[in-house]
């Protein structure tokens, strides 16, 4: 894609900003003494776009995008107290409501958390998502099928006997302690030839599960799903569509909740070291 780097001069106060900011260093002044970047440097720009977002006028444009169609930021962000309680206030939700979320407010999510930081801004994870609560039903009797088919043939590794007893408890008596009746699931991948692909998906899936809490949506980081598609039961990926050169990031369920928490909980103070 082209740069597309353009500046409305009439409006450029010339405060040199974006020519600061500029992580790649490739923006310049020119000779007329507005910003510009040379032609020969533009395969260097990594497509942060931080010379749109710092300009105090919003006169820059760049890979198409325009200044007025962005978020204004000052009086916008959350207060500190407000993002601490949001923090704290987090829980793994177990217990869901029988009813599929709003997809328009599912997709809303996805793209808000796609802009979450990635590796010299590779902006290449993937989410899989099913946001149809039959459709998880009938994936997770799938999946389960083949954890008890894995145990049946003692295929489950001692390391992983904690989660073996998920699945007995699923062949004895068919009760969901996996899924635990969520109407969806989220998973996140990426390319494994992008710098950080698993730290890129577990991010993006952070930024997922904040907003996802404001959006009165419940969430649980699935380690239990994430281990079976991901380690024993690979011709899961293909069910889902995950491409074979795609890193595993981690599997999320999410919901309504059927449940309110009332109050943040209390940990022992954080683990801090300071070598210097």
């Amino acid at each position: 894609m082209m740069l597309q780097f353009e500046v409305n001069k009439p409006g450029c106060i010339r405060c040199g900003e974006c020519v600061f900011d500029c992580p790649a260093r490739i923006i310049g002044v020119g000779s007329d003494g507005y910003p510009a970047i040379p032609p020969e440097k533009e395969g260097n720009c990594i497509r942060c776009e931080h010379c749109l977002a710092v300009c105090p006028p919003g006169v820059i444009s760049i890979l198409g995008y325009k200044a007025a169609d962005s978020l204004p930021v000052e009086g916008k962000l959350p207060e500190p107290a407000a993002m601490e309680t949001l923090i704290k206030g987090r829980r793994s939700v177990r217990r869901y409501r029988e009813e599929n979320i709003d997809p328009e407010l599912i997709q809303h999510l996805l793209e808000v958390a796609w802009h979450a930081p990635t590796g010299v801004n590779a902006r290449q994870v993937r989410f899989t998502v099913i946001d149809d609560r039959e459709k998880l039903v009938q994936f997770r009797d799938q999946m389960m099928e083949g954890l008890v088919q894995q145990l049946k043939e003692n295929k489950i590794p001692k390391s992983r006997s904690y989660f073996a007893l998920f699945v007995k408890v699923w062949e004895r008596q068919k009760a969901d302690l996996i899924f635990r009746n969520a109407p969806h699931l989220l998973i996140a991948t990426a390319p494994k030839n992008v710098a950080t692909p698993k730290e890129d998906c577990l991010i993006a899936m952070s930024y997922f599960e904040l907003l996802a809490q404001t959006n009165g949506v419940g969430t649980v980081w699935n380690g239990i799903v994430k281990w079976a598609i991901d380690e024993m039961l690979p011709e899961l990926k293909e069910t889902l569509g995950i491409p074979e050169d795609h890193q595993f990031g981690y599997a999320m369920t999410f919901g309504v909740p059927a449940v309110k928490y009332a109050r943040t909980v209390q940990h022992t103070p954080a683990t801090i070291h300071r070598p210097m």
